[in-house]
């Protein structure tokens, strides 16, 4: 019952992805430098996103780094569908809006490709 996942740090090139993509079940785009919460995100990162999405259309793509209500419409446009959120969250006046927020502008996305 376990899924496959792949994960590709923000200088990775993305197409290291694709000889596995038919193996997978997520893909992992990391919007930051894994090491550390509070980053800020890297919306170049959201090519890759939108190359994913384009190529392989059914696989779950999840994104981690510094997604907030200012940049989740970007991610959730470029194709994301699996968000990955901790400051935004944890440090919100009310977690609940942003996850809310966060849950709509992914499922409007989704709705609109």
């Amino acid at each position: 019952g376990m899924k496959a996942g792949m994960a590709v740090k923000p200088k990775t090139p993305i197409d290291v992805v694709y000889p596995f993509a038919s193996k997978l079940d997520q893909v992992l785009v990391m919007t930051v430098e894994p090491g550390f919460g509070g980053q800020a995100f890297m919306p170049e990162c959201m090519q890759k996103v939108a190359d994913l999405r384009s190529k392989f259309p059914d696989i779950d793509i999840q994104v981690d780094g510094g997604l907030d209500p200012d940049n989740i419409g970007v991610a959730a446009k470029a194709g994301a569908n699996v968000i990955v959120a901790g400051s935004s969250i944890f440090k919100a006046n009310s977690p609940g809006e942003v996850i809310s927020l966060f849950r709509k502008t992914v499922d409007e996305a989704q709705a609109a490709m």
